[in-house]
């Protein structure tokens, strides 16, 4: 459960003190803040299902400090090692098949077989876990279903100041991380993220097919309804209507309401950056409905597309993230 008398850690020593002792702490990565609680203690898992009301069914990443540790807990084929030293530390995550006997807490992977784990680029997340001396299992810090936060603020605001959360300052890259998986001799997306597609195929030298709409939940995020603002969403919207705020991208386009523009030049790594604050301060002014502009497909595009279309969904009170 949330503990009552909420102590907001200002070092990182002072977060692995609470995280050692079985409680949940929210921490800063690149990506977006991690709701953070040590991965071999059931019990503290379960704390962070609870605060963020997040569906059982629906596993967690690991983060680990270096790759020494994410060794004790997966098995690596040569192509996972591939990917891995191509890109961690960083925004990705690795689902891999389970050692036995790894100690991590059977709640963690919601009965499958794999493992998603990631090394984090921001070096407070390393220091952290290195400190707690556990892997640490963290999905993002917001009640589930809602907006990812990239600010330590957004994380005492979602859960009205009852987690402890060590400020890092703003993310880097303001999306989540990119989920990749080993298909024999393919790697897969399974999730869009901070880490566009076309960047890993490029890197890798060898095609990086999504996994389809629809499939299986075998990986975090992969629920419809997801990253959600309180405020019901528009999509491709060039004319917003009266009462509506407006998130825009490129230009500047004139619009009497609430607006904020995810990148006034179009770059899409801007763009990515701010989403999630964008559509925190836009769901906060009150506005009827959020209109977003079209924003590109291609690039981190995919990604920030993924998040807005899963925000527009229609609302299932069951699928939460």
């Amino acid at each position: 459960m949330i503990i009552s008398a909420t102590i907001h850690p200002t070092t990182i020593q002072e977060a692995a003190a609470i995280l050692r002792e079985g409680q949940i702490c929210a921490f800063p990565t690149e990506t977006v803040y991690g709701l953070g609680a040590d991965a071999t203690n059931a019990d503290a898992v379960l704390n962070v299902y609870q605060a963020k009301g997040r569906p059982r069914f629906n596993p967690l990443i690991v983060h680990c400090a270096d790759l020494a540790m994410a060794r004790q807990l997966v098995v690596f084929s040569p192509l996972a090692e591939k990917v891995a030293a191509a890109f961690w530390p960083g925004p990705m995550s690795l689902v891999l098949p389970m050692l036995p006997d790894n100690g991590i807490a059977d709640i963690v992977t919601a009965g499958l077989p794999t493992l998603a784990i990631r090394i984090p680029a921001h070096p407070a997340a390393r220091e952290l876990i290195a400190a707690v001396g556990k892997p640490l299992a963290a999905p993002s810090a917001n009640p589930s279903g809602r907006l990812s936060p990239t600010r330590a603020s957004e994380v005492i605001s979602g859960f009205d100041g009852q987690v402890p959360v060590l400020d890092g300052g703003p993310c880097h890259a303001g999306l989540e991380s990119t989920i990749l998986a080993i298909d024999g001799e393919a790697v897969v997306q399974l999730r869009t993220g901070a880490l566009a597609r076309d960047d890993i195929a490029e890197t890798l030298g060898m095609p990086v097919p999504a996994i389809g709409e629809g499939s299986a939940i075998t990986a975090p995020g992969m629920l419809l309804n997801h990253y959600a603002p309180k405020t019901d969403i528009r999509l491709d919207v060039i004319s917003p209507e009266a009462g509506e705020a407006y998130l825009a991208f490129g230009g500047e386009p004139v619009f009497d309401g609430p607006m904020r523009n995810l990148s006034p030049s179009g770059d899409l790594r801007e763009a990515a950056r701010n989403l999630f604050t964008c559509l925190h301060e836009l769901d906060a002014s009150g506005a009827t409905g959020i209109a977003v502009a079209p924003v590109p497909f291609q690039g981190l595009g995919e990604a920030i597309n993924d998040r807005l279309q899963r925000a527009a969904a229609p609302r299932d009170p069951v699928a939460k993230a």
